[in-house]
């Protein structure tokens, strides 16, 4: 084929391709396999390829390509597919980032792992913010940097060769030979990842999940105007943003919204600043108790992306451990921070606690009073020197709007992180960025994130900031809309289905502030043995939500999602949020996730009609 038919081919898909493909943030799940991520949507792409066909109805049946666009989304896989046809590339070989410096990042860390030596060459110049000293003493990479004039020769090396190229047209690739990975930086846009040849081909699902923890993708909208580029084949001319404006209208919402005294640092997703957050305390700790052991103190069965993350950061740094904290069912948040900060004082190692508040599934808060008591708690070394009081970094994804870190605030005098994901209520589901904010307590600590955030380059976009500069103002009415139709459904099911155990908060802490908009439900089973029971739950489970989804399909999704600004969400959290977490920690429950804007009867009226033919234990 040659290279003008590729072009003219995705020429028409640009100009019939959904609009899900460039608004939406997550999909349906039911139409996603996760094993064939991306493959199976780029195997039925090259199906209408072939065919020459791309109508809108085609590329609407397409499979989902990932289910959430931080990994990766239908136009990242078709820039891809088309940079790797047009250079006779395998489409897996070629990564998309909005990040400039983590697909080099990527390759470091496999490289660190499998103890293999890289060189990092440049011409001109390397990604912006990277700090080569940093990136060796706190992320413990190794590496040799060499900087080639234009056209010289690449050297040998008995390693791999990392080549940065800064490059304005997608079309071009410069010669591949000597080369293990090229990183063509493309501006504020990001960076395509080539991965070339044979030998590396074992690095693509490495890097692929760098991408799924520590980054994101490159965002649709930019990966539409690298596809334009393609097609027309012209340069790609800064768009007048109002970033700046934008940005500062983002800053003072978060700050309102919050009540924190500090900057808000905003990033390209939720994991994105989780990273910052964990680099930056690793920083501050290798300045402040260097030669210390750092406790990275994670519940168990919570997100799966913290959960791996946290992981992901201890398996590189060797005095750097995970700690279980056993936060649901019939554990107790305070009372399991006591006993792992007790040990902890004991080893004399850098507290560091991951918890969300509600909790995720089973929404649940801990007494408030007791957990500013217990963070606050003085304790002793074996040598009777004052233990190093802990960090608490907490997600309040599912309440973002309940003030923690202002003065005279429950939190104000411990240092806490706060961070929230913004692809939830932040945005409405419409972008992925993410935020933190800090106390007077953490303002050293603040510094230290923002600076990982920038080596990382993970800042949230200019489309991103003018996505949150428009949805933060109505977040707070939006939370409370949600909750009143999230209450009154769950009271519904009560009444209809009282067997059936419902994770939800109560009226006294909803006075309080905590009103989420998500619930996780255990149905009512059946069966001879505890095996029995599960198995029938667990088909519960899911004839529930392909009801909701079938027969209201334009509200109800089978997705993670949370905080959208219409319709319903319903997941499993043992198959999507936790999809990571061990096999003991997984909820096998339903989560539903509620907006203000939704036809709550529709839904009373479908729940019970599944009541009626598939439960036992109802009220009828």
């Amino acid at each position: 084929m040659s290279n003008a038919t590729v072009l003219h081919y995705i020429e028409e898909v640009l100009k019939n391709s959904p609009s899900g493909w460039l608004e939406t943030t997550t999909h349906r799940l039911d139409i996603y396999n996760e094993e064939l991520a991306k493959t199976q949507f780029l195997t039925q792409f090259e199906e209408l390829f072939n065919k020459n066909k791309a109508t809108n109805a085609a590329l609407e049946n397409l499979p989902t390509a990932y289910d959430y666009i931080r990994l990766g989304h239908p136009l990242s896989c078709v820039l891809e597919w088309t940079i790797g046809t047009l250079h006779q590339l395998n489409s897996e070989s070629v990564i998309s980032f909005s990040s400039q410096s983590v697909p080099v990042l990527a390759v470091l860390r496999k490289n660190l792992l499998d103890n293999k030596k890289t060189k990092i060459i440049y011409t001109t110049a390397l990604p912006k913010s990277f700090d080569a000293e940093i990136v060796k003493n706190i992320y413990g990479y190794n590496f040799e940097l060499e900087q080639l004039n234009a056209g010289a020769s690449i050297p040998e090396f008995d390693g791999s060769i990392v080549y940065i190229s800064e490059d304005k047209d997608f079309s071009h690739i410069i010669d591949l030979k000597g080369i293990d990975f090229l990183v063509s930086l493309h501006g504020t846009l990001g960076s395509v990842l080539i991965v070339n040849g044979k030998k590396n081909e074992s690095y693509i699902s490495d890097i692929q999940h760098v991408r799924r923890r520590e980054t994101v993708a490159m965002t649709p909208s930019d990966c539409l105007l690298a596809l334009q580029n393609l097609v027309s084949q012209t340069t790609i001319e800064p768009t007048n943003s109002n970033v700046e404006n934008d940005k500062k209208s983002v800053l003072n919402s978060i700050m309102e919204i919050t009540g924190s005294p500090s900057k808000a640092l905003v990033a390209s997703s939720g994991l994105s600043i989780q990273y910052a957050i964990m680099m930056g305390l690793i920083h501050d700790a290798s300045e402040n108790h260097g030669g210390k052991r750092i406790k990275i103190i994670v519940p168990p069965n919570c997100y799966g992306g913290t959960n791996d993350q946290a992981r992901r950061v201890a398996a590189c740094l060797e005095n750097v451990d995970i700690v279980d904290l056993l936060v649901d069912g019939d554990n107790d948040m305070v009372q399991s921070i006591e006993n792992v900060l007790v040990q902890i004082a004991k080893e004399d190692a850098v507290p560091y606690i991951i918890a969300e508040i509600p909790t995720n599934p089973r929404v649940e808060v801990p007494n408030l009073m007791d957990l500013q008591a217990v963070l606050t708690k003085v304790r002793k070394t074996p040598e009777e020197n004052t233990a190093i009081n802990p960090v608490f970094i907490l997600d309040q994804t599912f309440c973002p709007n309940v003030h923690f870190l202002g003065e005279g605030e429950i939190l104000s005098k411990v240092r806490t992180i706060s961070f929230a994901s913004g692809s939830k209520f932040p945005s409405g589901g419409q972008c992925t960025a993410g935020y933190c904010v800090g106390n007077l307590e953490t303002n050293a600590l603040m510094e230290k994130i923002e600076l990982h955030l920038a080596l990382c380059d993970n800042e949230a976009t200019a489309l991103q900031y003018a996505i949150l500069a428009k949805q933060l103002p109505s977040m707070n009415q939006r939370i409370i809309d949600a909750y009143k139709n999230t209450r009154e459904f769950v009271n519904y099911i009560h009444e209809v289905l009282p067997d059936a155990k419902i994770n939800f908060v109560s009226e006294e802490l909803a006075e309080q502030g905590f009103t989420p908009s998500v619930f996780s439900l255990d149905l009512p089973t059946k069966g001879n043995t505890d095996a029995e029971k599960e198995a029938h739950k667990r088909e519960l489970n899911l004839k529930l939500i392909h009801m909701m989804i079938t027969e209201i399909p334009n509200e109800s999704k089978f997705c993670v999602s949370y905080g959208q600004l219409k319709g319903c969400y319903w997941t499993i959290p043992a198959t999507s949020t936790q999809g990571t977490t061990k096999e003991g920690d997984k909820d096998y429950i339903v989560r539903a996730s509620l907006s203000g804007n939704m036809d709550l009867k529709k839904h009373k009226d479908v729940f019970l009609k599944f009541v009626e033919e598939n439960v036992v234990g109802s009220s009828l």
